[in-house]
């Protein structure tokens, strides 16, 4: 198993997010500061502020939301999955890009962590 950890300024909107617009089901959530969602045989950690890993390091650095790492959602529509998000308001980086194996595209959850869906070749 693995497990992904996303750093959100707010975990019950990005919990939102998740569980209603890409279909992950909530594993477990500590009040304010974690929620531990899943989907399939990726489990999702949303860590908000409170949580020991957003304490600043040793260098002074403080852990963010944002950047470009991400995981890949896979579907089988692009086109459909695409529509129906951005009628529920969700925010692209890009339009989707075609390459050897399939189509993909980038999704901001409410942070700006990005979330690539993917559909693969025929």
């Amino acid at each position: 198993m693995v497990s992904v950890r996303y750093f959100v300024s707010n975990v019950d909107a990005s919990r939102e997010f998740y569980c209603i617009l890409l279909g992950f089901e909530l594993v477990e959530q500590y009040g304010p500061a974690i929620a531990i969602l899943r989907k399939g045989d990726l489990t999702l950690w949303l860590s908000g502020p409170g949580t020991s890993a957003m304490k600043p390091m040793k260098d002074g650095r403080v852990p963010e939301p944002g950047g470009w790492n991400r995981f890949v959602v896979e579907v089988e529509d692009m086109e459909e999955t695409m529509a129906s998000l951005l009628a529920q308001g969700a925010t692209f980086r890009n339009d989707p890009l075609s390459g050897p194996g399939g189509t993909q595209v980038l999704l901001d959850d409410p942070d700006g962590n990005p979330v690539e869906l993917f559909q693969a070749r025929a």
